[in-house]
């Protein structure tokens, strides 16, 4: 049975850092484009970062240049440090197993871990 587990969410102000992990098991861990969501209240989930099997990254706008995404293929986990937050990246952030051949297809998510950045 494939899990994801989240962790490192919590509390911080504007401008500080968190870094999210997310382990795998049950699974070939290293096969798999990786993905990172978040889903904001009263909003929709939206597509975060991915990190493909040989390390080829892409980001939303939103992130990009203040997110990282990367990977640990033998402690099967996938990271995302997130640096100079801002109020709305409050969200819940989830990792996701992309379905290989797809872009927009996931076939496993983790519980996700809250993100709560203050202002």
């Amino acid at each position: 049975q494939v899990q994801l587990v989240e962790s490192g969410g919590g509390l911080v102000q504007t401008g500080g850092s968190l870094k999210l992990s997310c382990t795998a098991s049950g699974t070939v861990f290293s096969t798999y484009t990786m993905a990172w969501h978040r889903q904001a209240p009263g909003k929709q989930r939206e597509w975060v970062a991915r990190i493909t099997n040989i390390r080829t990254t892409n980001y939303s706008d939103s992130v990009n240049g203040r997110f990282t995404i990367s990977r640990d293929n033998a402690k099967k986990t996938v990271y995302l440090q997130m640096n100079s937050l801002k109020p709305e990246d409050t969200a819940v952030y989830y990792c996701a197993i992309q379905r290989p051949g797809s872009r927009n297809t996931y076939d496993y998510w983790g519980q996700g871990t809250q993100v709560t950045v203050s202002s």
